[in-house]
């Protein structure tokens, strides 16, 4: 039951459903999801390292840069979860701002790696 806790837990900072709703969108550098969240590196990471430590994310490293995907979801409830944030934060006008945010940034920055 810890687990199942901490697992919710997880989803109880907004930093953290936005960067899952970013994540809805494929795989993200930490630099994009800073450029979008206006919050620094150290943030972002502490946030990131909790959604990894609780099953939500994974991540790859490429040269300096490291990058964020959603994690496959082994067990029906994570499975469930995933779908109706997927449903849900999508419809939230916050997120569509920081969709809105992503793009413009991705147009104009330079590769991270």
């Amino acid at each position: 039951m810890r687990t199942t806790a901490q697992f919710f837990k997880a989803l109880s900072e907004e930093p953290r459903l936005r960067i899952l709703a970013l994540l809805l969108l494929g795989e993200l550098c930490v630099c994009d999801l800073m450029a979008v969240l206006q919050l620094p590196q150290s943030t972002i990471s502490r946030h990131l390292a909790y959604l990894r430590n609780t099953g939500w994310v994974k991540d790859r490293r490429l040269g300096v840069w490291m990058y964020y995907r959603l994690a496959e979801m082994p067990t029906p409830l994570g499975r469930e979860l995933l779908e109706l944030l997927a449903r849900r934060l999508t419809e939230l006008p916050d997120t569509l701002q920081d969709y809105k945010t992503l793009e413009e940034f991705q147009r104009t920055k330079k590769k991270c790696a």
